[in-house]
C-alpha cells in the first residue's frame, strides 16, 4: 500500500500543477473554463483519495501525528507532494 501511496502522491502533485498552471489560466486569461472542470473533478478525486490512504496508512504503519499532519498538509500546496515523495516514499 505504501508504494500505490506514493504513486497516488506525484499523480496528485501533478493534478494539481495542472489545475493551477493550466487549467486556471485557461479559465481566467482565455475565458475557457472547461478544462477547470474536468482536471478539477480528476484533481478532487486524487486529492480526497491522498488524504483517506494516508490516514489508513497512518494506522497501518504507526505514524506519529506530526508525520501524518506534515504529510496531509503537504497535499495543499503546489509541489507538497513531491517533497513528501521524496521525504518519506522514496524506498517504498
Amino acid at each position: 500500500m505504501l508504494k500505490f501511496f506514493k504513486y497516488l502522491a506525484i499523480t496528485e502533485g501533478i493534478s494539481a500543477l495542472l489545475l493551477f498552471f493550466f487549467a486556471m489560466p485557461m479559465k481566467y486569461i482565455f475565458n475557457d473554463p472547461i478544462y477547470v472542470k474536468h482536471i478539477g473533478m480528476v484533481h478532487g478525486i486524487l486529492f480526497t483519495a491522498y488524504i483517506i490512504i494516508a490516514t489508513i496508512l497512518k494506522f497501518k504503519q504507526n505514524w506519529n501525528i506530526k508525520k501524518y499532519i506534515e504529510i496531509c498538509l503537504a497535499s495543499i500546496p503546489p509541489f507538497g507532494t513531491f517533497y513528501i515523495e521524496k521525504k518519506y516514499l522514496k524506498d517504498a
